[in-house]
């Protein structure tokens, strides 16, 4: 049975990556975004770098754009569900004995793996621009990163599923997107806002997240800032697979 399950995942996965390759719009246009701050804003940071507490600016600023990578590219994931749905292919799905937790976790998988490919292309780029740090660090950052990545893959599912209308989906995640690109210190440490701010970041756990891999790049491990940015990331990678389990599950019994 579990044989039957992985056979099944990497048969929907292998399918993903097919399409993603003869499209690779998305994967070029996700990476841009991120490389377009690294070139135009991160030169700005260098002079004031030290007054945001960092000896190299890179080094604050990359971590925040890899949160920002597996957060944007990985919440539009659910766009091309839709189109599937539209062709016919869920409802072709419903039909066979393959698991649904499968169907969904081959298409995480694509969207893991083109994660982990722009972020290593994103550090690559980095190191050119004068990132420095902890090169396990910035690994484990990678890896944070790509669970989280994973976690919005799967409630961007759902919420095609639930939706199943572009104009319905695209407000809805920019609703959500702003705020916590705003509220999570991606692209500035929320220590320069004002108090009241800095309060209402305290309840966004993509905050906690960035600030764990900006110490994981300084090769801090074992730090409580660390722990937390951990915690939240293994709860909303877990709270991502339920629901999305939970929908598909439900939408294809």
């Amino acid at each position: 049975m579990r044989g039957s399950f992985w056979r099944e995942t990497v048969i929907v996965f292998r399918r993903q990556l097919r399409m993603a390759l003869r499209n690779p719009a998305w994967v070029i246009i996700g990476l841009v975004q991120p490389i377009l701050y690294l070139v135009l804003f991160g030169p700005l940071l260098e002079p004031i770098a030290a007054q945001l507490g960092a000896q190299n600016a890179y080094t604050l600023f990359v971590p925040g754009l890899l949160v920002q990578l597996g957060l944007f590219g990985a919440l539009f994931a659910g766009f091309g569900l839709i189109a599937e749905w539209r062709a016919g292919v869920i409802e072709a799905e419903r039909v066979t004995p393959a698991s649904r937790t499968a169907l969904l976790l081959g298409r995480i998988l694509r969207d893991v793996l083109q994660l982990f490919v722009q972020g290593i292309v994103l550090i690559g780029l980095a190191f050119l621009f004068g990132l420095t740090g902890s090169i396990l660090g910035m690994v484990f950052g990678l890896i944070l990163t790509v669970l989280l990545g994973a976690a919005c893959a799967a409630a961007s599912n759902a919420l095609a599923l639930t939706t199943k209308s572009e104009d319905v989906m695209a407000p809805v995640i920019n609703s959500i997107a702003l705020p916590v690109l705003l509220l999570s210190g991606i692209l500035l440490p929320m220590t320069m806002g004002p108090q009241w701010l800095q309060t209402v970041s305290d309840f966004m756990p993509t905050k906690y997240i960035v600030n764990a891999i900006r110490e994981l790049f300084l090769g801090n491990f074992f730090t409580l800032t660390t722990m937390w940015g951990v915690i939240w990331t293994i709860v909303l990678f877990a709270l991502g697979l339920y629901v999305g389990t939970r929908t598909f599950r439900k939408e294809n019994a």
